[in-house]
């Protein structure tokens, strides 16, 4: 099975990095985001990665050099895949799509900028399981400031950045039937519009519910977090 990365966008707010480099490539713990992501998929042995390129494509392009690499010791095959500077998220995977296997009937493919300690083939099988179009993985990601709860004037619980306990957002790490490809129109679709929303009201979009940690990178704040947790190995099964 093969893994699609979108790795093209402007990413805007981490600017103080992405004006020379695109934002897959910002480093945590001295190696790009992209490495942090593909070696997510290595550990369950998934190594057929098709990387959406589009904005400083040429600079993802140098660093692979060749269509082939070694990441983790383990030897990747790996396509950059130019997918337009102005394309939109699913205008980037209907483009990366012709890079698929002509055979496998699914296919995977996440955000450039999104690290987890998810269990790959768990996912995998949850979505055999459901038999639908597409799956999502789910998470409940810490809240940004602390938060205390309150009966009157008297604080009852009071916790520093706790895990969201209500409600889900979209964590990236899909996998999609390849007849979800037809619900993306043209370069300009957005994938969490009309293409995710159109296969929810199809009973079509499962989620797969991730408990465990997971860190988008979005500004800096983010990559110094993350930066943080990787040195302080406050995660367990990241370890890769």
């Amino acid at each position: 099975m093969k893994v699609i990365i979108l790795a093209g966008g402007f990413g805007s707010r981490l600017s103080e990095y992405t004006k020379l480099i695109p934002k897959p490539m910002v480093k945590v713990n001295n190696c790009p985001l992209l490495i942090h992501i593909m070696k997510i998929y290595i550990k369950y042995n998934i190594k057929d990665f098709i990387i959406a390129a589009g904005y400083k494509s040429y600079v993802i392009k140098k660093y692979f050099k060749n269509f082939a690499c070694t990441i983790g010791g383990k030897k990747c095959n790996v396509v950059i895949a130019d997918t337009g500077l102005r394309s939109l998220t699913g205008g980037r995977i209907k483009r990366a799509s012709k890079y698929l296997n002509k055979y496998d009937e699914d296919f995977m493919f996440t955000y450039g900028d999104g690290v987890s300690d998810i269990n790959i083939s768990k996912l995998r099988r949850f979505h055999k399981k459901t038999k639908k179009i597409i799956t999502v993985t789910a998470v409940r990601p810490p809240a940004r400031f602390g938060e205390i709860k309150l009966k009157k004037n008297l604080v009852y619980s009071f916790k520093e950045k706790p895990q969201v306990t209500d409600g889900w957002i979209n964590g990236g790490f899909f996998v999609a039937k390849k007849s979800f490809l037809k619900l993306i129109r043209s370069d300009k679709e957005i994938l969490e519009k009309y293409p995710l929303e159109k296969s929810a009201r199809n009973k079509q979009l499962s989620a797969y519910k991730h408990k465990g940690f997971w860190k988008c990178v979005d500004t800096k704040r983010d990559k110094d977090e993350l930066n943080k947790i990787f040195r302080k190995k406050l995660i367990k099964n990241i370890s890769y």
